[in-house]
């Protein structure tokens, strides 16, 4: 049985948490011109039909995230913004992935990572009650909830030295992924409290500003609940000059994998060039958090049709 109603409850929690702290609820496109660029994520196009008298149709691709967007609304004077919109990924299908899905994106003007992280683990606590139930086993989400940086979590779970971990980052990322995903991630499932890793090495944060005092790393987080990760955070990037580099390398990057490779969006940028103030932002998935305060796993639970129900 669906548990819709669970997540009809949650959803106005949602609402009602950022609400409460002043932000404004925002509605952004979902066809847009660049999907992003991060190597890792592949985008639908959407292709118009039945058009073939009309005048060509701009170039455009189902949201993998509303962040280009949500940013610009930053740089023209927006202060606390939240969405709850559907992202669509190609080829990411599991107990805890759906090509379609639903996230909850936030940012904050004149905030850093510090700020969101408080609001996040707040808000898990507020959907949860506190306590996630897995069975017979539960999982302390009352905040603070502990930090450990990326670092510290593979040499206290893998033996690897932070060192040795930058160094795989940048030059073998296929084993900095098997050493997270195959040692480092299952040690994290096992804790009795949620865990915010934070501090990724600037090579795995393209839309992180570096960290001031270790350029080494980004601001960047997650926040892990009995091995689910449940959100990505950033203290954002707002120097428009770095950000097209990155972009460009991601550009070539995803060439050189033979991945399509996506437009660079000219409007976000310009917006960074015009002032984007310091900020945080964070990508929560929703049908996720959804499972875990019904005490789930798996998203098909909370999600009324998943792909393979269609």
């Amino acid at each position: 049985m669906k548990k819709l109603g669970a997540r009809a409850r949650v959803v106005r929690e949602v609402r009602a948490f950022f609400e409460s702290r002043g932000y404004l609820e925002v509605e952004t496109p979902i066809a847009i011109p660049s999907p992003g660029l991060d190597v890792h994520l592949d985008a639908f196009e959407a292709i118009p039909t039945g058009l073939a008298f009309a005048a060509p149709e701009p170039r455009r691709f189902l949201s993998t995230s509303p962040e280009y967007q949500m940013k610009r609304l930053l740089a023209s004077g927006c202060s606390r913004i939240f969405q709850i919109t559907r992202a669509f990924r190609a080829g990411e299908r599991g107990e805890r992935h759906n090509p379609e899905f639903t996230i909850l994106e936030l940012y904050r003007a004149h905030a850093g990572v510090e700020a969101i992280m408080r609001d996040t683990e707040q808000l898990v606590a507020r959907v949860t009650g506190g306590v996630v139930r897995l069975g017979d086993r539960t999982v302390d989400v009352r905040p603070p909830l502990p930090r450990v940086t990326v670092a510290e979590a593979f040499e206290r779970f893998a033996a690897v030295s932070e060192s040795e971990m930058l160094r795989l980052a940048e030059h073998d990322e296929d084993r900095f992924f098997r050493v997270l995903v195959e040692t480092v991630e299952p040690a994290l499932a096992k804790l009795d409290r949620g865990v915010f890793v934070t501090d990724y090495p600037t090579t795995q944060a393209s839309l992180a500003r570096k960290k001031a005092s270790d350029p080494r790393v980004a601001e960047r987080f997650e926040l892990y609940v009995a091995g689910v990760e449940l959100c990505n955070g950033f203290g954002e990037l707002t120097d428009a000059v770095e950000q097209r580099a990155r972009f460009v390398a991601d550009q070539a990057e995803r060439a050189r994998r033979g991945k399509p490779v996506y437009p660079i969006d000219e409007r976000f940028l310009d917006a960074l060039t015009r002032g984007m103030p310091d900020s945080g932002g964070n990508a929560i998935g929703l049908d996720r958090l959804i499972a875990l305060a019904c005490g789930a796993t798996a998203i098909g639970d909370v999600i009324a049709f998943t792909d393979d129900e269609l």
